[in-house]
């Protein structure tokens, strides 16, 4: 069954994010998607995320394709404008890929090409409807085309420091749904009991809401995060779980698979993010019992 059909049929649906190489090496990324292949319902293939320089999104989603797993990427208003997100829009579909998130992109002055200059000739909610006309079968322009692409929508909501920026970041949500978007990523899952009041807040968004289960990986990471990302919500607790553990590395994966587990309760699904430790996937898999 496609990621489409499961999401909505109401099933739990599980996303693994993988990054494309820096290069055209594609061994490592390849072998790592094949490591999950019939447990995870698609792989997420940013498109140079943290305004790092790698191979395009569209280059990583037609590898998943070639290895008979759906694929869905990022699309950023930051490095294109109007013209090329619709060319790419349209190829994605010719190339077999039919899921698509419309992410914020990062400043470029956090990547490592600092001179390159941001375009943004679209914001997220203005390429939602661009995607949206597209499938329509009319361009921005207004001209006819030969042919429509049928394409899912996802958008994402940010990490937030408080209850305004919250409110902030759902009332944009809202424009992004009432746009087209079809379901949302939401920033990682630390804490249940405050996911739970983000629920109780978002679901009169009406589409289905998929958490990000972070990877810590270290007690360093996870103090870092804690420290200089307010919107982590990561208790002293599980910095200490994770300090006190003879197996640090196993404890920080046993963390990521229990609140995949407590998740099945609450969301439709879940997208596991490792940043480079994408072959420990199947062992968090295992953990969390899928």
């Amino acid at each position: 069954m496609s990621f489409q059909k499961r999401l909505s049929s109401g099933e739990f649906v599980v996303l693994a994010e993988m990054d494309t190489p820096k290069g055209v090496d594609i061994s490592e990324l390849v072998t790592n998607a094949r490591r999950v292949k019939g447990r995870v319902d698609a792989v997420i293939i940013p498109d140079m995320d943290n305004g790092v320089m790698r191979m395009s999104s569209l280059g990583g989603g037609v590898l998943m394709h070639q290895q008979g797993m759906e694929a869905i990427i990022h699309v950023y208003c930051r490095d294109r404008n109007r013209m090329a997100l619709q060319g790419d829009v349209l190829a994605a579909h010719v190339l077999g890929i039919q899921n698509l998130i419309v992410v914020h992109g990062e400043e470029m002055a956090k990547g490592d090409h600092r001179d390159a200059k941001p375009v943004n000739d679209l914001d997220e909610i203005g390429l939602i409807s661009a995607i949206q006309a597209l499938q329509k079968g009319v361009d921005m322009a207004g001209f006819e085309l030969k042919g429509s692409p049928k394409i899912l929508i996802g958008c994402t909501i940010p990490p937030y420091a408080d209850e305004n920026s919250l409110n902030m970041e759902l009332e944009l949500a809202r424009k992004k749904v009432e746009a087209g978007a079809q379901f949302i990523i939401s920033p990682s899952v630390f804490d249940m009991k405050h996911f739970i009041l983000f629920m109780e807040k978002a679901k009169g968004l009406g589409v289905p809401i998929i958490p990000t289960v972070f990877l810590l990986k270290s007690v360093g990471i996870a103090r870092y995060m804690a420290t200089y990302e307010p919107g982590a919500h990561i208790s002293e607790q599980t910095i200490k779980r994770i300090r006190k553990s003879s197996d640090r590395e196993t404890e920080c994966i046993r963390i990521a698979a229990e609140t995949i587990a407590a998740l099945k309760e609450i969301a439709q699904g879940v997208k596991v993010q490792t940043l480079g430790w994408e072959h420990k996937l199947p062992e968090i898999l295992d953990y969390a019992g899928l």
